[in-house]
């Protein structure tokens, strides 16, 4: 557990102790098969009186080898691999193809059971049929990861939803290698360390100055990411995803149009969404307490000279005193009372009033966007040397501590968190 040596919010308990994390629970419901697959005839029934389907399946296009010895069926679509190729990526299929009781004919299955079977009389071209209880684009997706290595895209939905399949169905098949890379390629735009989530801002930053708005979704809902690590035990990328969740106002995460269809299929569970609004209160909470913080840094250098000045710069600027009271006065109007852009966002906040050149509330130009409003202070306006470089090692100070205070205000057990 995190220890707070910060004066910024930490949720206690009746007991004075920070509470622990709700208890476990079940996972989303998703509109899925069940887990385990089912070695059988290709025509046989699943359960008792339901059939596999009405309609002949379909060779997939492309995942058809005419060499493979083994034929996947997912849904309606069929797909004919190499055993040799499943069995070297995934453990399960290796034990599956490998182990004489899983792979031996059993004419008589304990009822209601979908223990692995093989009836020859319904092979495919020779191949025995494994029913596999997962949407076939996902299949599809997972056998083209394997076969051609995986080719992930830039995190934006639509590779989120290619990406997030592969990555179920090789956690449910122990293919950890290609877990590995999935869970990698998602951590660049959900990551675990501060540096990390600016190189993800940065990106996000520049798409919406080319696209000229900021309605653009650079990346997937971050319910689906909450969801999806839940439901593969990914505790890594839940701090950027509760964090970035919780920079909507809540008229925006209870609004259907804010996010896509899929996110509002599976919504957060009680326990999450729990944890969403006492984080968010956390969050607030510290953009309040860090402009407070800016206040008393101003009032050290002022009441201190020495502390941050070189021996050339040992006296005050009237200028200094004069930017750092219009600094925290403006940032009071734009964020606590105003509720302008990064509002909700006290990493934002702080970034933005460590940028000694920049002022709030200002008209915007386009190399200037996002910072603070947006325009240069006028010359005479620019803080001294010492008094920019206090500022900016403020600011970073201020940042490295929050990010490590995100996962106790969502009551997050992520294990060791990095900066």
């Amino acid at each position: 557990m995190l220890v707070n040596n910060s004066y910024y919010p930490l949720p206690m308990s009746a007991n004075g102790h920070p509470p622990s994390s709700p208890p476990p629970f079940n996972p989303p419901f998703r509109l899925c098969h069940s887990v385990q697959p089912s070695l059988e005839n290709a025509s046989v029934t699943m359960d008792e009186g339901e059939t596999v389907g009405e309609t002949l399946p379909i060779r997939h296009s492309d995942l058809w080898f005419s060499d493979g010895s083994i034929v996947l069926r997912a849904e309606n679509t069929l797909f004919r691999v190499h055993k040799s190729l499943l069995a070297r990526h995934s453990g399960f299929f290796h034990d599956l193809f490998t182990l004489p009781k899983l792979v031996a004919k059993d004419s008589s299955p304990p009822p209601g059971t979908k223990t692995p079977s093989v009836d020859l009389s319904g092979d495919v071209e020779g191949c025995q049929v494994l029913i596999l209880y997962d949407s076939a684009e996902d299949v599809a997706n997972l056998l083209t990861a394997l076969v051609d290595g995986p080719n992930f895209g830039k995190n934006d939905p639509t590779d989120f939803q290619v990406v997030s399949g592969i990555l179920r169905l090789a956690t449910k098949y122990l293919a950890d290698t290609l877990r590995d890379k999935a869970l990698s390629h998602l951590g660049l735009a959900w990551p675990s360390t501060l540096k990390g989530w600016d190189a993800r801002e940065d990106i996000a930053r520049a798409e919406e100055l080319q696209a000229g708005s900021s309605a653009i979704r650079t990346y997937p809902t971050p319910i689906a990411v909450i969801n999806l690590a839940r439901e593969v035990n990914a505790p890594a990328l839940l701090t950027s995803a509760f964090y970035d969740l919780s920079r909507y106002h809540f008229a925006q995460i209870f609004d259907y149009d804010s996010f896509d269809e899929s996110a509002w299929r599976c919504p957060l569970s009680p326990a999450d969404m729990q944890r969403l609004a006492l984080g968010k209160e956390a969050s607030q909470h510290a953009v309040t307490t860090l402009i407070r913080s800016m206040g008393s840094l101003a009032h050290s250098l002022h009441g201190h000279p020495q502390g941050y000045h070189s021996q050339s710069h040992s006296h005050v600027h009237r200028t200094c005193k004069r930017d750092f009271s219009e600094l925290v006065a403006l940032a009071t109007q734009h964020y606590l009372f105003d509720h302008e852009r990064g509002c909700t966002d006290p990493l934002y906040v702080a970034e933005e009033l460590g940028q000694p050149l920049y002022d709030l509330g200002q008209p915007v130009s386009g190399e200037d966007y996002g910072h603070l409003g947006g325009s240069r202070r006028g010359v005479e306006q620019a803080e001294c040397q010492a008094c920019a470089r206090a500022l900016m090692l403020w600011s970073t100070r201020e940042r490295e501590r929050m990010w490590k205070m995100i996962p106790l205000w969502f009551r997050l057990d992520v294990g060791t968190f990095e900066t």
